[in-house]
């Protein structure tokens, strides 16, 4: 038998069974409600139970499947029995509880409230054909009658209700994440809890767009104040400022504002520059909105991030969190030998030509992801995350304000727009997934894919960074449909970050039909 975790035992009223009840064969069913009616299932079956969690809801999957939620490292699916049954949605509310079931891998049902857990000697279940109700009965395996035979309780085959429901989805919950599918905890090693001092990092702490920040001291040279001329460079990545004169040496400057995708700022008298070491020849200067103190703390408040953070258009990565005044105050610091490249920043104060600056962008961003690592591009769907393949993304453009309608295409073709003289059909991802549509906005961007030979716009709500994802937390989507499937075949459980990204097929997002009717411009 499963064991009944502390949350069945807080959400029911478990009540102990009598002396009569204690017959061999006798069964323990978990009871709860939904609409008027009430279920049971074999508390053998029982995981545990939940309140609603946070809910990351799939695309283009069947109506009853309420969305997918993480249970500290596994990938659950939740269905709602309202709607496997045909019943009225209603909203949650306090009483709202998921039943966790062992189907091979954890599937949740949404209930409206919990009753108890009771004993129940077998003369008192009947057979499922003894039923009368308004549910179906193929979804029965019988029923549990009072005493008195005045209220009944249906047994629901949990395992038939996922089937029926999700196809081949016995399959894929074998395949799902399982529980050690969540970011690892590195060993921290022997910890001193008194602070001493071989147990502590310096850490000099900064502030930009209203976060803090810190680099380990012994990759800050110095910290200097902002000059009044600021050389350009041609042709440098957008977070490049320039070069700056520091005592008769040239020092690549750079704005840590556009690394995270942050909007400038006018420089004040709080700005400073932070020189950061890059080995024994090499430094570079980063422009903070203002400098805060040196911290010296112990290594027991660093958590290390395996999921290293990159936000879009950067090659800067957060390495770990200091929690300090009991987690109530973060600090991401910041690892400085993969925030920059040693080759680039020497591009930019040689003035190299745009192409030879662009490949060594590219070449570092690449060059820092590990074999264990993928690297995405995370963009915005209503409420949800979905990532695909860096790769395979050719770039990102604004939306126009007009884009030209083509007719007899298919209903989620947005129009066209000419892209440097390519003519480039442009999809509405919304309408593609089945979502509500949203109006016109500045932080909707197309990302641009080339999907078999046809390079095609997708109209995302935002774009939110570049991001690298450990091959540990990357596992399996539970198969919820065919085309879910064949679009969404991976997701990221994030479990530290508290995210669960869907990561998508490029390929898939049209099938051969679609492509032939938008194929405008294979080139």
């Amino acid at each position: 038998m499963s064991e009944v975790t502390e949350a069945v035992r807080d959400a029911v009223d478990t009540r102990a069974p009598s002396v009569g009840d204690m017959a061999t064969d006798a069964r323990q069913f978990v009871i709860f409600h939904v609409a008027d009616e009430m279920f049971a299932v074999p508390l053998s079956t029982v995981q545990e139970i939940i309140r609603m969690p946070d809910i990351v809801h799939v695309p283009l999957s069947p109506g009853a499947l309420e969305g997918l939620a993480n249970l500290r490292g596994t990938v659950l699916p939740i269905i709602r029995l309202r709607q496997i049954f045909g019943m009225e949605n209603v909203d949650y509310n306090d009483s709202t509880r998921v039943v966790v079931l062992d189907q091979g891998r954890p599937v949740g049902l949404v209930v409206d409230r919990m009753a108890n857990v009771v004993t129940v000697e077998g003369s008192r279940i009947e057979p499922v054909g003894s039923i009368q109700g308004t549910v179906d009965t193929d979804l029965m395996t019988g029923m549990i009658k009072d005493r008195d035979g005045k209220s009944m309780v249906m047994i629901l085959d949990a395992a038939k209700v996922v089937s029926r429901e999700f196809q081949a989805v016995g399959t894929a919950l074998d395949r799902t994440l399982g529980g050690d599918a969540g970011i690892p905890h590195p060993d921290h090693g022997d910890r001193n809890e008194t602070g001493e001092a071989n147990d502590e990092s310096q850490l000099v702490s900064f502030e930009v767009a209203g976060q803090e920040y810190a680099l380990p001291i012994e990759d800050v040279q110095e910290i200097v104040q902002i000059p009044d001329q600021i050389t350009a460079v041609p042709n440098a990545p957008s977070h490049v400022l320039g070069v700056v004169t520091l005592r008769n040496r040239l020092l690549p400057l750079v704005s840590l504002r556009a690394m995270f995708g942050l909007p400038p700022q006018d420089v004040t008298d709080t700005s400073k520059i932070v020189v950061v070491s890059l080995g024994a020849s090499m430094s570079v200067g980063v422009m903070m909105d203002s400098v805060k103190e040196v911290l010296r703390v112990g290594r027991s408040v660093i958590d290390p991030m395996p999921a290293l953070l990159t936000r879009s258009g950067t090659l800067g990565e957060v390495q770990a969190i200091c929690r300090l005044q009991e987690g109530k105050r973060l600090v991401s610091i910041l690892s400085a030998e993969k925030m920059f490249n040693e080759g680039e920043m020497r591009s930019v104060m040689n003035g190299a030509a745009g192409e030879k600056a662009e490949m060594a962008d590219e070449g570092t961003r690449r060059g820092g992801v590990t074999d264990d690592e993928e690297q995405f591009v995370v963009f915005r769907l209503m409420n949800e995350e979905y990532g695909v393949p860096i790769e395979s993304v050719h770039e990102i453009v604004r939306v126009p304000e007009e884009l030209t309608r083509v007719p007899k295409t298919p209903d989620f073709i947005e129009g066209v727009v000419n892209l440097r003289g390519v003519v480039l059909p442009v999809v509405d991802q919304r309408r593609r997934f089945g979502l509500p549509p949203l109006e016109r906005n500045d932080r909707q961007r197309i990302m641009v894919y080339t999907i078999r030979g046809v390079r095609t716009g997708f109209i995302v709500d935002s774009v939110l960074e570049v991001m690298r994802i450990p091959a540990s937390v990357i596992g399996p989507s539970p198969s919820l449909s065919e085309e879910q499937q064949r679009l969404i075949r991976r997701v990221a459980n994030i479990e530290k970050q508290k995210r669960m990204v869907l990561l998508l097929d490029v390929d898939q997002l049209l099938d051969v039909k679609e492509l032939d009717s938008i194929g405008i411009s294979a080139h």
